[in-house]
């Protein structure tokens, strides 16, 4: 039994709560969750934590924004009830696809370029001017020359001054013959053929100013919001003084926080089913279904001394063989062979399945899906019940009961004795290098 700590649930998985307060011998904490009448989250917790670590066991899975909310209000409820620690046990972390957004080398998100720079009368808004240096030509500016404009503009001003012979005020250069009348004004002539403007400077009946001819093209560089350091921010003003994690979709994350994370890995269990489970697993293949999970996969396929193969979604528009399906493309041989994917995250499921449709055509006997976090939302269970996956993993790490209820292939491998190794080692201050490695 593990003495001074306190293990508080959330909402979002009770059986995994359950199952780590189990392992480490501890009762379950006594705490309130619940929504008042208008729906903003409860939090109440009946038993004293002063001078006490704190875990807070909630995970990403399911109605993830109440989930976060909860965990953010129960970390600020430890802290001002003077917890000695408060660390947050997050299986599944919350907004872990948002970490960031891709740059180019100039810093601004990757967009389609405009197609139709240079023409007249087009506009297009640039986040920044081109970086000048030694071999490149001098950037072109703006459309429509602005310089070469201001240069006119005040060459015809002298000229009408030296014409008059008098000098030129501002008023007079604007408006040579005079201001204009009341009635002469183009508001007043919109006023008077469309009806009165509204409060916001817009005519009735008169369209938007865009519709003069200006209208902004693609190559405008939208900025996206980070999701991800946001949380992180969230997370660290609350008050966590330590984050607990299973395989970040991102290992970018982790330097987003200015406290301690621990991201635990679900490898060694999913190559231990492979070695457990899979007949004559040195035969099989180890398949990554998109480039970015490659080196994931590549490290269970060293491991395990397995072939490894890859599947590149080729975007480029090209003649799409009979052997192929749509956009992806096998680089490696399956043929006859048990394809084993292997992915940290599944969400509706169409990579996998689509992947797992090539794999077949190629001439795989069988075809594995090993993942760690099974989300698998909106019709993610009926696309599997329908794809050509002969079964797939998943560990608990977010609840699934009502998955495995509707879906005969699925099975699931229980992470809770991993948390809760994790959370004894750190409580006496134990290395957890050992939860790390594949032995």
């Amino acid at each position: 039994m593990v003495r001074n700590i306190v293990v508080l649930g959330g909402s979002s998985h009770p059986q995994l709560n359950d199952t780590i307060a189990n392992h480490l011998g501890i009762p379950p904490s006594n705490i309130l969750l619940g929504k008042f009448a208008v729906g903003e989250t409860r939090v109440e917790i009946k038993e004293s934590v002063r001078g006490k670590d704190v875990y807070i066991v909630q995970s990403g899975g399911g109605k993830v924004n109440d989930h976060l909310m909860e965990l953010l209000i129960m970390i600020s409820a430890c802290k001002t009830a003077s917890a000695k620690k408060v660390t947050a046990v997050l299986p599944l972390f919350p907004y872990s696809r948002q970490s960031d957004i891709p740059y180019n080398k100039a810093g601004a998100p990757l967009v389609k370029r405009p197609t139709n720079q240079g023409v007249p009368g087009v506009y297009t808004f640039e986040s920044r001017p081109q970086t000048p240096h030694p071999d490149q030509p001098e950037s072109a500016g703006l459309n429509g020359s602005v310089d070469g404009l201001q240069k006119r503009l005040r060459k015809t001003t002298l000229d009408e001054a030296n014409f008059n012979g008098a000098a030129i005020t501002p008023q007079k250069a604007r408006f040579p013959n005079g201001a204009p009348k009341r009635s002469d004004t183009a508001e007043s002539k919109a006023e008077l053929t469309n009806g009165p403007a509204t409060p916001n400077g817009t005519v009735h009946g008169a369209s938007p100013f865009f519709s003069s001819g200006f209208q902004p093209q693609p190559g405008y560089k939208q900025w996206v919001a980070q999701a991800g350091t946001l949380v992180a921010d969230l997370l660290t003003c609350a008050g966590a003084d330590h984050i607990i994690t299973m395989d970040l979709h991102d290992p970018q994350y982790q330097g987003f926080f200015d406290i301690p994370v621990d991201n635990l890995y679900g490898r060694p269990l999913l190559k231990k089913y492979i070695q457990y489970n899979i007949p004559d697993y040195k035969g099989a293949v180890i398949v990554s279904p998109d480039a970015g999970g490659a080196k994931r996969a590549t490290a269970i396929a060293d491991g395990l001394e397995m072939d490894f193969a890859l599947i590149h979604k080729e975007r480029r528009p090209t003649r799409i063989a009979e052997r192929q399906n749509a956009t992806m493309m096998l680089v490696g041989d399956v043929a006859n062979r048990i394809a084993i994917l292997v992915d940290d995250l599944a969400d509706t499921s169409n990579t996998i399945t689509r992947a797992a449709k090539l794999l077949k055509k190629e001439g795989a006997t069988k075809v594995y899906a090993l993942l760690t976090h099974g989300v698998l939302s909106g019709d993610a269970i009926d696309r599997i019940n329908a794809s050509a996956l002969d079964k797939v993993i998943v560990t608990n790490s977010v609840p699934q009961q009502e998955h495995q209820a509707k879906c005969p292939k699925l099975e699931v491998l229980d992470v809770g004795t991993v948390f809760a190794e994790a959370i004894r080692r750190v409580h006496h201050g134990e290395s957890i290098s050992v939860l790390f490695q594949y032995d």
